[in-house]
């Protein structure tokens, strides 16, 4: 199955929607704006220009339309980072796992962001992106580092990826939410979410 499948495959059973809302978020240089290329086109460039404020990028693939906010990592704009996450799909938290240095920072900005009521309850989904590179954190570092088992209103899932080398681009995209999550008549139930244990997968 390719990644479009899977991809689509995850959104159509985790909401039942014709159209599908990501907001990907992280500090600068973790790799969003690569990732948002890599589901849209399957594809990798190292010259990648970083994100400067924020950019909307609509896929669409026979009747599903996926729109995915790339929003800037530079401390000016992590203050958007709120506004552009309310009432999405899902939250994907882009982690640059070969820079252990900015791990508290990182974990810092998730921490804060998930505070905002108006994100209780959303699916967030952390990436740990740069695994091609030998200093890359293991998964169980990752998880730990950035304390994902303290967090309990809404599902977690954390895998490690990397958009260079595509490595895990499409296990990714299959997720686990999609039997968790609690949907009636095509709007997901928060209340129940809220009421679910953390899945680290």
């Amino acid at each position: 199955m390719g990644l479009w499948d899977s991809f689509l495959n995850w959104l159509r059973s985790l909401f039942f929607k014709q159209e599908m809302e990501l907001s990907l978020v992280g500090l600068q240089n973790a790799g969003k704006t690569s990732l948002v290329n890599a589901i849209a086109t399957g594809g990798y460039s190292e010259d990648m220009i970083p994100t400067v404020g924020f950019n909307m990028r609509k896929v669409t693939k026979g009747n599903v339309t996926i729109k995915l906010w790339d929003l800037g990592g530079q401390r000016r704009f992590r203050t958007m980072w709120e506004r552009y996450c309310r009432g999405v799909s899902a939250i994907v938290y882009v982690v640059d796992a070969a820079d252990r240095d900015s791990v508290p920072i990182t974990r810092s900005e998730l921490h804060e962001l998930l505070t905002k009521p108006s994100l209780s309850g959303i699916p967030l989904l952390v990436l740990g992106n740069k695994i091609d590179k030998s200093e890359a954190l293991s998964k169980q570092a990752l998880v730990d580092q950035l304390g994902l088992e303290s967090m309990k209103d809404r599902e977690v899932c954390c895998y490690m990826i990397s958009c260079k080398d595509s490595v895990n681009i499409d296990v990714i995209l299959n997720l686990p939410l999609a039997s968790l999550v609690v949907v009636f008549g095509g709007e997901v139930d928060v209340g129940a979410l809220r009421r679910r244990t953390l899945t680290i997968s």
